[in-house]
């Protein structure tokens, strides 16, 4: 029976759309759904662990997307594309507020609801994500001790070791002001990509005079595209910190790591930082 006979049998008329296909849907040869939703394996009898799982792997999706957005933001300004690096970080600031809504299926979980399906995680944690850690190190927080847990998969480990020594986002927004004019050092231009990037006053110096000018200037955007990333990755942080707090309170977090007090740790820095402290000489 050809499609055409198989949608009037159906008692559906030309306005309607096509229902008959020779395979699969086009949705699904595209969106490849049937393997999206048939990645859910949860490891306890707990139906709680189905929420904690999906929306882990939700916020992997999320890092994913984001990563891209971000590299491609570092291609253009590199290559003096500052309007497409606008555009990807712009999208990225509407990723990152669904990655951060992404907190609120766990946001309230009781230790008595997340304890009941934990030992599931084994030494599982989600510091070991790989995407998760690429966005740390393309926001300038790197650390080759974070390489470390995926020695055993290396493709994996080659991918993080080719970010851990490339720019980061920040160091190309940098260099973009230094070819605009402006004093940035040589010692943070030429810094070892490898390390953590440390707040310079120079450039500290370079955004207030940025910020002291043309209020609708291309440099001034960008710095405040910038600072909405900042904001949100800082919102990021901690939510996962009182997600967690409430979950678990002071217990050693899942894959060895030290739970709250980490996170503390973490949710206390700025990315960006110049960005955030050149505000009060403005």
């Amino acid at each position: 029976m050809s499609h055409r006979s198989a949608s009037r049998e159906a008692g559906i008329g030309s306005e309607s759309p096509n229902l008959a296909f020779a395979g699969t849907t086009p949705y699904e040869d595209y969106v490849q759904a049937d393997v999206l939703t048939h990645l859910q394996h949860p490891l306890s009898d707990d139906p709680g662990e189905m929420v904690f799982l999906v929306t882990t792997q939700v916020m992997e999706l999320w890092f994913t997307v984001i990563v891209h957005e971000w590299e491609t933001a570092c291609r253009a300004l590199r290559e003096d594309r500052l309007p497409v690096a606008m555009d990807a970080l712009k999208r990225s600031v509407r990723e990152l507020e669904a990655l951060n809504a992404s907190w609120r299926p766990l946001s309230q979980l009781t230790p008595a609801e997340f304890n009941a399906y934990r030992s599931a995680l084994g030494e599982g944690s989600g510091f070991q994500s790989a995407m998760y850690r690429r966005m740390e190190f393309l926001l300038g927080e790197k650390s080759s001790s974070m390489l470390v847990p995926h020695r055993g998969a290396p493709r994996i480990h080659a991918e993080l070791e080719k970010a851990l020594r490339e720019p980061g986002l920040y160091d190309e927004v940098l260099h973009l002001l230094a070819r605009r004019g402006h004093a940035v050092p040589r010692a943070v231009l030429e810094r070892d990509l490898s390390q953590r990037y440390e707040p310079s006053a120079e450039v500290e110096a370079a955004w207030t005079e940025i910020y002291s000018g043309d209020r609708d200037s291309d440099l001034v955007r960008l710095g405040e595209a910038l600072t909405d990333v900042g904001e949100l990755v800082w919102r990021w942080r901690n939510d996962h910190l009182v997600a967690t707090r409430r979950a678990m309170g002071a217990k050693a977090g899942t894959g060895g790591s030290a739970g709250v007090a980490w996170l503390e740790r973490r949710a206390a820095k700025n990315v960006f930082p110049e960005l955030w402290t050149a505000r009060s000489h403005v």
